[in-house]
């Protein structure tokens, strides 16, 4: 009969254990996301709100920089980068190269600045942080196995990705609007489909390993592109232009 009891003892102290190395894991991700985001604002209205600072993304005729098009294709490589030599680097490499990520994510986001009214970009930022906010919550809470739901989103984020490369030649206002749409909802699935991913590696990590610490940046950056391509998108929909 003790050890039934013991047993029972050690298994729900198990599972508490789990749960709060779960809890932890998923507050580190979100910290380190809510940091990036933060590095990234900084930087877009640094440089979106200054005449002196926009040239150096924008020449006088109009085009762009080559500043500007490292501003833009270099967090592209600096993901890659992180996904593919993940195992390789040093959790202070990783840092430092997700500090960088996001500071070159803020300059190439700055052009919203220019294009959107500032009212506007704070609503739908607005918006966009409650929705994000709720699928984060429903991918934690829910019992339902979204790992089948997310090979679909990644699919159908493939295929708008495609549609809209088609669109940078055809230039069709309204192609623009529907794929909007449609990232709006891939992006909010894969918003709880990520919070749920994250939980369930928080839940098999031994907190403290190198390991444990180099994928709380990875889930940061996961749960940081969800947000901005969805506020994105939203902008794109709602936001006013000047």
């Amino acid at each position: 009969m003790n050890n039934f009891i013991n047993s029972n003892s050690n298994s729900s102290a198990s599972k508490n254990y789990d749960a709060t190395l779960s809890k932890t894991f998923v507050s580190n991700v979100f910290s380190w996301m809510a940091l990036a985001l933060l590095v990234s604002g900084v930087f877009a209205f640094y440089f979106g709100t200054s005449a002196e600072m926009l040239r150096y993304i924008y020449n006088g005729a109009g085009g762009m920089t080559i500043f500007g098009y490292v501003s833009i294709f270099a967090p592209f490589i600096l993901v890659m980068v992180m996904g593919m030599r993940f195992q390789k680097l040093s959790y202070g490499s990783l840092v430092l190269i997700f500090g960088l990520f996001s500071a070159l994510m803020g300059i190439s986001l700055s052009s919203i600045f220019v294009i959107y009214k500032l009212a506007s970009i704070a609503s739908v930022f607005i918006i966009t942080a409650g929705t994000f906010g709720a699928m984060a919550l429903l991918g934690y809470t829910t019992k339902t196995d979204l790992t089948h739901f997310g090979s679909i989103l990644y699919m159908a984020l493939i295929g708008i990705i495609i549609a809209s490369i088609a669109n940078y030649f055809m230039q069709s206002a309204r192609m623009d609007y529907i794929i909007s749409i449609i990232g709006v909802l891939i992006f909010t699935g894969l918003t709880a489909y990520d919070v749920q991913k994250i939980k369930r590696i928080g839940q098999g990590l031994e907190y403290g390993d190198v390991t444990a610490n180099k994928l709380v940046i990875m889930g940061a950056l996961s749960l940081y592109l969800d947000f901005i391509n969805l506020f994105l998108f939203m902008l794109r929909i709602f936001g006013n232009r000047k």
